[in-house]
């Protein structure tokens, strides 16, 4: 098969990049390098430039026959979408549109979108299945939402067949150590705290430890890059045999709370971490834990590392390797 992934040089899309590739894919990775790395791209054909640019995916769509277009170009973070919502509802919404349009003047008629809890807002059970309200809380769930509503509405106009895959936390690293997570600002726990264990920031801030769980501090569903790889290739052979749309929640079904997390980064790292407590941050829910037995039952999905110790070795080794000297 013939890929093409946009944002295949962030976090998850350059996993996804190596994950086709030693599935015997070919592989081409669009991304304007904005918030990903030339050199996270282990395969394939690279081509820098932005999915907000007609011209050029029309001359990308035109050169090559693609099978299915797989969508990593999103911005992520929560807080600087209630600060700037137009720069997601521009790169989001209206750019993934023009991504959508151009996939479906070529003729490229299968879709697979990186989609996000986030759509659902503040949970009203203690699992959230597909059927959950949505109801999202801020500009980032908002756009991808709108996406997800999009989706549905090619499918029935145009007959574009799509995955929405909803991450809950996306966690941990290349099981062989090739690439892991680094944004620029970082604002995920585990890398954060595993940050405080190596020495390159001071602390760990804990923000809220009153909420309405075990520990008082907030709980969350923490799935391995590996597994969400798993789940993509899953959705491509789906839709490669024809099936309808679908939205799946993507989680391992159990949460962690954030000191539990620092406990598996003391016991994986052997160094003592310094915390530092916060009042709590607005629009943090107590507890996010997907339900995902849609997943393994219509994709058979089945996450393998769901141990949290196993998440935290993979991302302490990337973190490891990050402090290591860069050779001459």
């Amino acid at each position: 098969m013939n890929i093409l992934v946009v944002g295949g040089a962030g976090y998850i899309g350059s996993h996804m990049v190596k994950h086709l590739a030693l599935a015997g894919c070919e592989v081409t990775t669009l991304d304007n390098l904005v918030g990903g790395f030339r050199d996270a791209v282990l395969h394939g054909r690279f081509v820098e430039g932005d999915i907000a640019d007609r011209a050029l995916l029309d001359r990308l769509l035109r050169e090559q026959r693609f099978d299915a277009v797989m969508h990593f170009a999103s911005h992520i973070q929560v807080g600087e979408s209630v600060q700037d919502p137009g720069k997601y509802y521009r790169n989001n919404v209206v750019n993934t549109l023009n991504l959508l349009d151009a996939m479906r003047h070529a003729g490229v008629m299968r879709f697979i979108f990186s989609s996000t809890a986030a759509i659902f807002g503040e949970p009203q059970t203690e699992r959230i299945a597909e059927d959950h309200r949505q109801q999202p809380i801020n500009p980032y769930g908002r756009s991808k939402l709108m996406v997800e509503q999009a989706l549905a509405d090619y499918d029935r106009a145009y007959g574009l067949r799509s995955v929405c895959l909803r991450y809950f936390n996306a966690a941990g690293a290349d099981p062989d150590g090739q690439l892991g997570e680094r944004h620029e600002p970082e604002t995920h726990l585990i890398p954060l705290v595993l940050q405080a264990a190596s020495g390159r920031r001071p602390h760990i801030s804990v923000f809220g430890q009153d909420y309405d769980t075990p520990d008082g501090t907030c709980i969350r569903d923490y799935v391995h890059i590996h597994d969400l790889c798993q789940a993509h290739g899953l959705a491509l052979q789906s839709l490669m045999a024809g099936d309808p749309s679908q939205a799946y929640n993507l989680g391992n079904g159990h949460g962690f709370s954030v000191n539990e997390v620092i406990e598996a980064a003391r016991r994986v790292t052997g160094r003592d971490i310094s915390v530092q407590y916060a009042p709590r941050r607005p629009g943090d829910p107590a507890r996010l834990v997907a339900d995902s037995t849609l997943a393994q039952r219509r994709l058979d999905w089945r996450p393998q590392y769901a141990a949290l110790d196993t998440l935290v070795e993979h991302a302490w080794r990337w973190e490891c390797r990050a402090l290591q000297p860069v050779e001459a």
